[in-house]
């Protein structure tokens, strides 16, 4: 149930409570008041009468009566063992307050009839209730309201959060300030804690920026001097490690623009068979290429599609080396060109669970058995695709594996999106 209805039917029971309440406690006050009342009225006639009869030997006109057939018996009883008191009954008669005492031998008893104040405290009752209907009424609409805003307001905070969680750091919920309000003090903690991750994610990012741009000089004095070095196995082995060394700090500089939204597509009509027939063949790595009906043949062919084919190369050989990388053999490149997606499909271990729920993330290949990484191969697939305007999906296969999907937009109308500030991601 959602917190409005809560607070409207919790508002619905607290009035209907009060008012129930209230009305018992009038009750009561009421009908005390007139019993009270009535058992007066009945002794001083009793006592009226008493003098009365014990002067004249007569009762008539003093409103009492000499052994009444209607007495209550208890009230009887007392009396013939000598004591005198008064009992309210609600008898076939109606309601009435009796009071009796003894009379030379006999029982001189007053009845004193209680039929209208009893009408008119049910009367009594009756506006009661209405009056908490009323009330409950009038309280239920304003409390509706008052949850109603209460509840937009925390909808409003939560959808922040989301965007927030999402990647979306510039999201603020820009409520008012407002002594003693809790909301509102929910709302600036949210807002506060926003700006402290966009500023701490931001430190980090400038500082990954200028770890790659001071390590690109002296790796280029590092490259020449392997360069220098004289032919051996020991050469060959340093002129690999600073290739990779190389790469990653070009990967570093390029996360470093994806993360301040610095690149920006150039979309042009491209073959997409074509276009990833090439990448794939850059790569340089064993693949089985084909086509959504599964055939290898034609790959190449097919219509055109509007993208930057730079950056689709990039994020087709990310795919596949991260394929081969984290993976196993054989590894499988499908291209439908209708429905413009590319498919890299393994048949490793799968990606972990991790990736599949938040996915890629920097520095983290997310499990041990998908073997070692800086987790830069499909952070970088992924902002590239952002820039792009397409969308990267990762999932499992059912019998093993894990399956990229890359799905480009429609067509030259599909304007490119800018890379977002966002968490640093792992694959």
């Amino acid at each position: 149930m959602a917190l409005r209805w809560r607070i409207a039917a919790l508002v619905a029971a607290a009035a209907c409570a009060v008012a129930a309440a209230v009305g018992v406690l009038v009750h009561r006050a009421s009908q005390e008041r007139e019993l009270s009342q009535a058992r007066d009225t009945a002794r001083t006639t009793l006592e009226r009468a008493a003098v009365s009869y014990a002067r004249t030997g007569e009762v008539e006109g003093s409103g009492a009566a000499l052994d009444a057939p209607g007495l209550p018996g208890g009230l009887r009883a007392l009396v013939r063992k000598g004591h005198r008191g008064t009992e309210f009954t609600t008898g076939p008669g109606g309601p009435a307050m009796w009071a009796a005492r003894p009379a030379d031998g006999q029982v001189l008893s007053v009845r004193v009839d209680l039929d209208t104040s009893m009408r008119d405290i049910s009367a009594l009752d009756t506006n009661i209730v209405l009056a908490g209907l009323i009330a409950t009424a009038v309280v239920l609409p304003l409390g509706v309201v008052t949850a109603g805003r209460m509840s937009r307001r925390l909808r409003a905070a939560a959808a922040t959060a989301r965007r927030i969680a999402a990647g979306d750091l510039d999201a603020r919920i820009s409520a008012g300030a407002r002594p003693h309000d809790e909301i509102a003090e929910i709302s600036g903690a949210v807002d506060s804690m926003a700006a402290a991750l966009q500023e701490r994610l931001l430190r980090e990012q400038r500082f990954t920026a200028d770890v790659a741009h001071e390590l690109r000089t002296p790796l280029m004095g590092l490259v020449t001097a392997a360069e220098l070095l004289p032919p051996g196995e020991a050469a060959g082995y340093v002129r690999d490690r600073v290739r990779v060394l190389s790469t990653l700090v070009e990967d570093l500089l390029e996360i470093s623009r994806l993360d301040a939204g610095a690149e920006r597509a150039d979309l042009s009509p491209c073959r997409l068979g074509l276009l990833v027939t090439e990448a794939v063949a850059r790569t340089a790595l064993n693949v089985r290429l084909c086509t959504a009906h599964g055939t290898e043949e034609g790959a190449g062919d097919g219509p055109t599609v509007w993208t930057d084919p730079r950056r689709m190369e990039r994020i087709v050989a990310n795919l596949v080396v991260n394929a081969h990388r984290h993976g196993r053999a054989p590894v499988e490149v499908t291209v439908d060109p209708d429905r413009r997606t590319v498919t890299v499909r393994d048949h490793g271990p799968g990606y972990p669970d991790d990736l599949l729920r938040d996915g890629p993330q920097r520095f983290r290949t997310g499990a041990r058995e998908r073997g070692r990484g800086h987790g830069l191969g499909l952070t970088i697939a992924l902002g590239q695709a952002e820039v792009i305007g397409a969308e990267l999906a990762f999932r499992n296969a059912p019998d093993g594996g894990a399956v990229a999907t890359l799905r480009l937009p429609a067509g030259p109308e599909a304007a490119p999106i800018q890379a977002p500030i966002r968490a640093p991601i792992h694959d």
